[in-house]
């Protein structure tokens, strides 16, 4: 299946960031490599200004009432690791999608009209810009809602709230799935704590619950594999691409 372009994933070259010439707007850098882990989250709340793609005028907004019918259509490797629209990384195992107009990051319930299967997805991108596209999913999603084999689907789209901003949600989206009723709004995951020295470093705690009643000392090395992540992934983002960054 060819690829679709996207706000952040326009380029067919898995390894440069070039305008499309059709739509006006260019691929994101890949940060992370194929084969290694995604940090999950990390990006910035963002609903957008009006923008236009190919000639198409598309308005963000948070409606909660949104619920639309449509194509849905799924990404994965070409794009796997490349920056969102938000500044977190796409990673094509978990449940997430690109949509042109709702809030980032939020939750859209996405149901398989033509088998029922539905599931929450974490909007994290913006696109599809490709004919009578509605929302582009991850590889995952497309996976469990089936449809991964005939590339599209016909799709209602509903809004269902804003989404953390850190962590990953992964397993609270997995269990969503459903057939034939409507796939429930998430549980939201117990937040998270970060011992000042992880702040003022950029890192956050993994693991440590509110109230935090453990320290560094007591459980040592918990804060360090994800921060290193996410230091090197946010580091060779701007050694490889500059200023470069979506305008959605």
């Amino acid at each position: 299946m060819s690829c679709l372009v996207l706000a952040n994933c326009a380029s067919s070259n898995k390894f440069s960031s070039r305008v499309d010439p059709k739509y006006g707007v260019s691929s994101s850098p890949r940060v992370v490599a194929l084969g290694d882990p995604v940090p999950k989250g990390g990006g910035t709340y963002r609903v957008g200004k009006p923008y236009t793609v190919g000639g198409r005028v598309y308005v963000p907004e948070e409606d909660t009432e949104y619920r639309e019918e449509g194509m849905a259509s799924w990404y994965g490797d070409d794009f796997h690791g490349r920056l969102t629209a938000n500044g977190e990384v796409f990673d094509m195992g978990s449940l997430t999608a690109a949509h042109p107009t709702l809030p980032m990051p939020s939750y859209a319930r996405v149901t398989n009209l033509r088998n029922g299967k539905s599931l929450i997805v974490r909007v994290n991108d913006r696109g599809p810009y490709h004919g009578n596209r509605l929302i582009d999913v991850s590889n995952k999603a497309a996976e469990l809602l089936d449809f991964k084999g005939n590339g599209v689907a016909h799709v209602r789209v509903e809004y269902v709230g804003r989404a953390p901003l850190e962590g990953s949600d992964d397993r609270q989206l997995i269990a969503t799935l459903r057939t034939g009723v409507p796939a429930p709004s998430p549980s939201t995951p117990p937040r998270k704590c970060r011992p000042p020295a992880a702040r003022a470093a950029g890192c956050r705690r993994i693991g440590a619950r509110c109230p935090m009643k453990a320290t560094n000392a007591t459980r040592p090395g918990r804060t360090r594999p994800m921060c290193r992540l996410i230091r090197a992934g946010r580091a060779k983002y701007s050694a490889d691409a500059g200023s470069t960054e979506s305008t959605f």
